[in-house]
């Protein structure tokens, strides 16, 4: 008895395919904008599924098998014609639909991207969101997202990144502490006070302050009795509460600023930033959807604020 279609063999075929094409995982892997290691589990399903192996490999050279390379024309050629089929209906299509699969980060999806979303979905009336709000790495194939936002400067070749902002940031307290402890006048000042510090979750180590000081740029290690990992807005909680100085982004300590429940110190050692940006893989086809979102975060892209 024959066993029915998993769509999810769909990738797993196309990067089989790859591989064939280029004779190898880590070309197929660059090529796809993913990790070689993703390739090779695809080809191994595959393989099981099938019950045949489809390559044989040496330590230089990886090749068809015959069972291997009667699969690959018969996939390369239903590949070209779901790709022709494809063209055809995005040709056709004008109003962007479906399902936009998103992966944000905590702070810059609470503050940016969430408050953004009605205004996009009144605009967009025939596209569904699902929006992954976390700090976790994802894989673009194995994970099924569209895009993602995030921090930093990309390294990563296969991506192509659309810079949405720079966001500064600054050193904030409530009233209540700064009344009980001082306000610190110079970063150096900052052992003497409670600093609450923020855990990576990649890499377990809490984030280093950043100022500018003399015309040079100064990254501070912090230490701290409180440490919260995961999420930025636990460190604001305990600060709102009179639990220490917290360094944040403007843009998410903006309201806590205007109401008086935060401070901002330390203003002279400012001006350091870190970029935000639309990432999606550099070889995929973007989808009507994909481009309406990606104009629309760009041309609502928020100047970031300065207090002083």
């Amino acid at each position: 008895m024959s066993r029915s279609f998993d769509p999810v063999q769909l990738g797993s075929i196309e990067m089989f395919c790859k591989a064939a094409e280029l004779q190898g995982f880590t070309a197929a892997a660059q090529a796809l904008g993913v990790t070689a290691a993703a390739v090779s589990r695809s080809v191994g399903r595959l393989e099981e599924r099938l019950g045949a192996k489809l390559f044989t490999r040496t330590t230089r050279l990886m090749r068809l098998t015959d069972e291997g390379r009667a699969y690959f024309e018969q996939c390369r050629e239903a590949l070209a014609q779901i790709e022709n089929a494809e063209r055809a209906i995005n040709g056709s299509q004008a109003e962007p639909s479906g399902l936009l699969r998103i992966s944000v980060p905590t702070t810059y999806g609470h503050y940016r991207v969430l408050p953004l979303l009605p205004q996009f979905m009144v605009q967009y009336p025939k596209v569904k969101v699902e929006v992954d709000v976390s700090n976790r790495n994802i894989d673009f194939v194995e994970d099924g997202y569209d895009l993602a936002i995030r921090a930093g400067t990309p390294t990563d070749s296969r991506l192509v990144a659309r810079k949405l902002e720079d966001a500064t940031f600054g050193i904030f307290a409530a009233p209540q502490y700064l009344t009980r402890r001082g306000t610190p006048q110079s970063p150096a000042q900052l052992q003497d006070h409670d600093c609450i510090a923020f855990v990576m979750p990649s890499s377990g180590r809490g984030l280093p302050w950043v100022f500018h000081q003399n015309g040079q740029n100064m990254d501070l290690p912090v230490q701290s009795r409180v440490s919260v990992q995961g999420d930025l807005l636990g460190c604001l909680s305990f600060a709102v509460g009179g639990g220490g100085l917290l360094q944040a982004y403007h843009f998410v300590a903006h309201g806590h600023v205007q109401s008086g429940s935060l401070l901002e110190v330390l203003q002279a050692f400012g001006g350091r930033s870190r970029p935000f940006s639309i990432v999606y893989p550099h070889n995929r086809h973007l989808s009507a959807k994909v481009r309406a979102f990606v104009g629309f975060l760009l041309e609502h892209a928020v100047p970031v604020q300065h207090f002083s």
